[in-house]
């Protein structure tokens, strides 16, 4: 069915880009500044997807979509249930809110292509047991490559440029498909008796990977389901998004592109800032024995500030204001684990820290991002932190391979951009 509508909105989608491109090229959209070329590009306006975008001060909007109008929007299991992970699957790739018959044909097709084959267990197993789950996780990534649609048919010469997003979201569908059981996989491995746990068939995305990881109960179903929702994606131009977008225009298929992105996300500057915020958290809970009073949480703030660290988990690139993803997480725990401790160590935290760094005077944004309360939620249930950049990319997949599959399908061109020396640019910035 998701290939169906696809196949009816490329088209029009393949003109606007070729309208973009010749008719509209030369209009100019942005000025560059020194600070930004050696600055990490950062703010350039040098990308683009119509699949998400951030505005700074209400967040993230999937299509069109901000967090609250998703949550409510999207098709559920039942009454009071967080939704279908396969409904804003179809959201990214189509654009259009699904029906709840067109989120669960996403379910079916992932279902149908959720078990992960042995050969892949069998490299995961050949890995000593202290590998870094993220090592883990990017090695059966490329491990299932094998069984890639796009590139034996590219490799044939069998596909036309116009048609090449059609086995690009065969291998979208396979992969995000079968991510669940290989992370549910790894972290039996790890952490448990290195069984696999086969697939339930009558559970969803998330529930199932709930039930892989033998936390299936109805508050952790939800939890999976919120939690990959809101990782899904955050525009393409943050570092995995992006490294896998690079790797795709070079006409990689999905399976090297997302394994690349992995790599990025595993950076302490990216995917690893989850588990940084939780153990400040929890030194800030150790160091007093117990929750700390917001003057004990206030001094713990001004210490880490004044030996010349960040506060992790406050703060943000692109938000000027709380945000939305951890209003959701807040809520969710507010609803179902009020009595934990590390949750109210982040209940004080959220009331001091603001103010703290508000007269600190150094950061741009004071509010708490998502990565201040994604660790509470999985630490409350038991799952190890260094796993929680896994859980981190197995919800950016959904993202990601949307990306993956629009590039394909507009045609975007490999990526060149030019670079300059720095005598170039004392040279431009003296004769400006």
């Amino acid at each position: 069915m998701l290939k169906q509508v696809l196949a009816q909105k490329v088209p029009e989608w393949q003109a606007r880009v070729r309208k973009l491109a010749k008719e509209l090229g030369e209009t100019p959209i942005d000025t560059v500044h020194i600070r930004q070329t050696v600055g990490g590009m950062r703010g350039l306006k040098v990308l683009v997807t119509d699949i998400s975008y951030v505005d700074p001060y209400k967040g993230i909007h999937f299509r069109g979509y901000t967090i609250p109008e998703i949550l409510e929007a999207l098709p559920k299991p039942g009454e009071g249930e967080m939704p279908y992970v396969g409904g804003l699957y179809w959201l990214l790739m189509t654009g259009d809110l699904p029906t709840k018959e067109q989120a669960l044909s996403v379910e079916e097709a992932w279902k149908e292509r959720m078990s992960l084959p042995e050969e892949t267990q069998a490299v995961i197993r050949a890995m000593p047991k202290d590998t870094h789950p993220m090592t883990l996780f990017t090695l059966g990534i490329l491990a299932m490559r094998n069984d890639s649609t796009f590139a034996p048919l590219y490799a044939e010469g069998k596909l036309k440029k116009t048609d090449l997003w059609g086995p690009t979201l065969d291998d979208a569908l396979l992969l995000t498909g079968r991510l669940p059981a290989l992370a549910a996989f790894i972290y039996s491995y790890k952490y448990g008796d290195g069984s696999y746990k086969a697939p339930h068939p009558d559970l969803d995305w998330g529930a199932n990977f709930a039930y892989m990881m033998g936390l299936d109960t109805p508050v952790y179903r939800n939890l999976s389901r919120l939690y990959f929702i809101l990782h899904s994606d955050h525009e393409v131009g943050n570092a995995s998004a992006h490294t896998a977008h690079l790797v795709n225009s070079t006409l990689a298929d999905v399976f090297y592109a997302f394994a690349a992105g992995m790599s990025a996300l595993a950076g302490p500057l990216h995917g690893l800032a989850n588990q940084n915020a939780l153990r400040w958290l929890l030194g800030a809970y150790e160091k007093y024995g117990g929750v700390p009073t917001p003057e004990q949480m206030e001094a713990y703030a001004w210490d880490t500030l004044n030996a010349g660290q960040v506060i992790p988990g406050f703060g943000h690139a692109v938000l000027r204001a709380t945000d939305p993803r951890y209003k959701a997480f807040y809520e969710f725990a507010e609803a179902q684990m009020a009595d934990s401790v590390l949750f109210q160590t982040a209940q004080v935290a959220y009331q001091v820290i603001p103010k703290v760094l508000q007269e600190h005077g150094k950061a741009k944004n004071p509010w708490p991002n998502v990565d201040a309360m994604s660790g509470v939620l999985q630490k409350h249930f038991g799952v190890e932190p260094l796993f929680y950049t896994v859980l981190f990319g197995l919800g950016r997949s959904l993202g990601i391979t949307s990306h993956l599959t629009w590039a394909r399908a507009v045609g975007l061109p490999i990526e060149r951009p030019k670079s300059v020396t720095t005598d170039m640019l004392l040279e431009m910035a003296a004769q400006a």
